[in-house]
């Protein structure tokens, strides 16, 4: 006997993975070069040039013992203070290396801290459309997700909407800015806004609310958008951060959470993350990879491709007829479906080798996401599919 649970889980990947294994076959089959894979946010540029420089110093120079053994299990001490005083300096927010925990990448730090912060029962509030594997986070749980709709056309908060969903049960609301898969970048007049509801809702039911930050994004932006940083505006804060998309380093899963140090219990919060990554054998994050990152703290890979990417995409589909979402952040186009299924759009967009995800895992249906950190090239040879994918859908209306 098996923990069915766990089976469903491990059978039914999600529809990212499975369109991904899917353009693997296609890549196979007929070519790379022919295949228009924007199915996973996989990044394609290079890390920076000084990650591989100091990876290579550490691995020539480093004691074997320091370098590849264990460090305390939630992180060499002089990596979580190379990150609190990185905080410190860029955001200008309290920190503490005591409050930081080293984990495998966000999903980790997400898994640690709703497991430290949610028992059977609570909720947990996230705004639609959210990363798929919230539900999965929190379910884990056996506390209950509590979805609130954006608002269309920009995404932004429903305040109204969102008011109503916090109750005397809820314990987490998380935020993903820039999100996946809007690009949407919460705006801090917006923030300001649901933390003012956050700390009414907190004294209304005498209970601390906590605001989860998901923060693989945060550095992607274009233009000159500012990111807020969460801990500045609401006390009952906590970051779950990773490199994996600031340093292009997916593979490598590094990341952290940082309890603020002004959230109610701070000290027993942290705990009960150090408890959550005991219990999920999420203990000592790759040494190396720790090492790497508190000499790589504010430096980010290249990401001038995504920027040409987004607004050639953008300006294209949005000539060619199709409704687009202009993302602030992240590398992820939200584009309306030309049917009211999105499932069966991203299907027929297959016939023109369009690896497209259908909205539907993200809970907002009627849309695609687009993952646009792909070569330049892919992207322009792309735009005659697209077109002819529209053309397609016209003919059908004649």
């Amino acid at each position: 006997m098996v923990n069915e649970k766990m089976r469903r889980l491990g059978a039914n990947r999600s529809v990212i993975r499975d369109l991904f294994e899917y353009a693997n076959a296609r890549r196979k089959e007929i070519g790379a070069e022919n295949v228009f894979d924007f199915s996973l946010g996989n990044p394609s540029v290079p890390t920076h040039e000084d990650v591989t420089a100091r990876m290579i110093s550490l691995l020539q120079n480093q004691p074997p013992a320091s370098l590849h053994g264990y460090t305390s299990a939630p992180g060499a001490a002089e990596v979580r203070q190379a990150i609190a005083a990185y905080i410190a300096n860029a955001y200008s927010a309290e920190c503490s290396p005591e409050l930081i925990y080293l984990t495998c990448g966000a999903a980790a730090a997400l898994v640690c801290a709703l497991s430290a912060l949610l028992c059977a029962e609570d909720e947990a509030v996230v705004f639609a459309p959210f990363f798929p594997e919230y539900r999965v986070f929190i379910e884990n749980t056996g506390a209950k997700l509590v979805c609130v709709p954006c608002k269309e056309p920009d995404f932004s908060i429903d305040f109204t909407s969102f008011s109503k969903a916090v109750t005397n049960k809820t314990r987490v609301v998380i935020v993903n800015s820039p999100n996946n898969p809007t690009g949407k970048v919460i705006t801090e007049e917006e923030l300001k806004t649901l933390c003012a509801i956050l700390k009414q809702k907190e004294r209304e039911y005498g209970a601390p609310i906590y605001l989860i930050s998901d923060e693989p994004y945060r550095e992607i932006v274009y233009g000159n958008v500012f990111v807020p940083y969460v801990p500045r505006y609401y006390n009952n804060a906590a970051v779950c951060y990773s490199f994996s998309k600031s340093l292009s380093l997916p593979g490598e899963r590094i990341g952290y959470i940082s309890v603020s140090p002004r959230a109610q219990n701070a000290a027993a919060v942290f705990e009960a993350i150090c408890g959550a990554g005991r219990a999920h054998g999420y203990v000592c994050a790759p040494s190396l990879l720790q090492f790497t990152v508190a000499e790589c703290l504010g430096k980010t890979a290249d990401f001038s491709s995504y920027k040409i990417n987004r607004d050639l995409l953008y300006s294209y589909l949005c000539e060619t007829g199709y409704d687009c979402v202009r993302p602030d952040g992240a590398f992820y186009l939200f584009v309306k479906a030309l049917e009211k299924d999105a499932k069966a759009f991203s299907e027929r967009a297959k016939k023109y080798e369009l690896i497209l995800v259908p909205s539907d895992d993200f809970y907002y249906p009627g849309y695609v996401r687009i993952s646009y950190c792909v070569p330049i090239d892919t992207v322009r040879r792309s735009l005659p599919a697209f077109k002819a994918l529209m053309e397609d859908y016209a003919r059908e209306k004649r």
